[in-house]
């Protein structure tokens, strides 16, 4: 089961650990640590039987120093100021690992969403935007989709802003709809950027793709289509779970068959010919290399040690606790952390805020390929630090963000 951590204490863990491997300067990391801005509003919405519940939203925008705030907003019962100021960190190393010139923010609202009509949602999504209106905008802040939000959120929050501003902004938000300024490849993005990872990692290590056998934690967006892309490749998908347990065959699935299966009966359990397992037993499967594709702390200091994968590529944010990382680590097993591994969605974000800016589209082919080609460089730039300095993968990514992130500061010269 997944452990009770704070998120946010493991950001700073993890901030303080790089910063000690790149003798970063006191009174840099203690401006890290902290989020530029919080913004937190409590949000009148008027529901379908007449009555008025408030809910609390919240828009932390942690670090400017390399561009605008950007990441995405997350609609759950769940959302709490800790969370979303560590997810709102983790974007600023992200977008400084893949050089994209966007600093780091988060969003969330505090609601039953799953018990929401879609006008209580559209209604509560305008509301949001009407109170942080000033502080987003394609130069500010640049929200996405997250958890339980999708385009069709991002088209409300176009419209909701370019209402108040007069004339369509269509920058303010990504993850729109194609046909009201969104990018091709999208959807692919976060999954297919997963499956690079696996790729290169797989080289890395000489293993030979056609006989390496993979497991995906999740089946949402991220894991359907980075099982897409690996089967593609030709790797073996032998286990995949959902929110409701997992299915496990050493002969290997078909994801699209999965997905179909999935959408007719509500889960991936009772696929042909599969063994029914939990997601604890997912994590610790058969399997050469594990895609954690679902919640955060999932791989923790308790079933860290039972891991049998060679790798472990984080399609989640923040799936493995820092206990769980000193044990692999010394397991030498190869982890590629999510700060690098699901950066493909925020790369195809940042193309599609690119494209709106220019008034141009590329097809999808063209995104996709750019995308990909962005994530094999990151992960060898972190690959590379990371043999240099003889850390794992992990510190080499948030070394080579903060480095980033740092030098950025120190040229525009901030006087305290």
């Amino acid at each position: 089961m997944p452990v009770s951590i704070s998120p946010y204490e493991v950001a700073i863990n993890q901030l303080e650990n790089a910063a000690k491997l790149i003798n970063l300067e006191s009174e840099i990391l203690e401006i890290l640590k902290k989020p530029q801005k919080i913004i937190t509003v409590n949000i009148p919405v008027l529901m379908d039987d007449g009555s008025v519940k408030v809910f609390t939203g919240y828009r932390v925008q942690h670090n400017n120093f390399r561009g605008p705030y950007k990441g995405g907003i997350r609609y759950h019962p769940d959302v709490n100021l800790d969370e979303v100021t560590a997810l709102a960190m983790w974007m600023t190393w992200k977008c400084a690992v893949l050089d994209v010139p966007f600093g780091g923010g988060k969003g969330g609202i505090t609601c039953p969403i799953k018990y929401m009509s879609i006008r209580e949602k559209e209604r509560m999504t305008r509301r949001f935007v009407d109170m942080i209106a000033n502080e987003i905008g394609p130069e500010i802040d640049i929200p996405a989709p997250d958890v339980y939000t999708d385009a069709q959120t991002m088209a409300w929050i176009f419209d909701e802003y370019s209402k108040l501003k007069g004339y369509p902004v269509y920058g303010v938000v990504t993850g729109k709809p194609v046909e009201l300024g969104g990018s091709e490849g999208r959807k692919e993005a976060t999954g297919y950027g997963v499956a690079a990872c696996v790729k290169e990692a797989t080289k890395y290590l000489g293993l030979d793709i056609h006989s390496t056998t993979v497991a995906i934690q999740g089946f949402g967006n991220v894991g359907y289509y980075a099982a897409e892309k690996l089967y593609e490749y030709g790797f073996k998908i032998v286990a995949v779970s959902d929110s409701q347990g997992g299915v496990y065959i050493k002969e290997g699935i078909d994801p699209k068959e999965l997905l179909e299966y999935k959408n007719k009966t509500g889960s991936v359990i009772g696929f042909k010919d599969t063994k029914k397992i939990s997601n604890e037993a997912l994590l610790t499967s058969e399997a050469d290399i594990l895609v954690p594709a679902a919640l955060e702390n999932q791989i923790t200091g308790a079933n860290a040690d039972k891991i049998k994968a060679k790798i472990i590529v984080e399609g989640a944010n923040g799936p493995t606790t820092p206990e769980a990382d000193e044990i692999l680590f010394k397991k030498k097993v190869l982890i590629v952390p999510d700060i690098l591994a699901n950066a493909g969605g925020v790369t195809v974000s940042y193309f599609e805020w690119v494209q709106n800016m220019q008034r141009f589209r590329w097809s999808k082919e063209e995104v996709l390929k750019r995308m990909e080609e962005k994530m094999i460089k990151a992960f060898h730039d972190v690959l590379s630090l990371s043999e240099n300095l003889k850390i794992d993968m992990r510190n080499a990514a948030l070394s080579l963000a903060l480095k980033r992130t740092a030098e950025a500061y120190r040229l525009k010269g901030r006087e305290f």
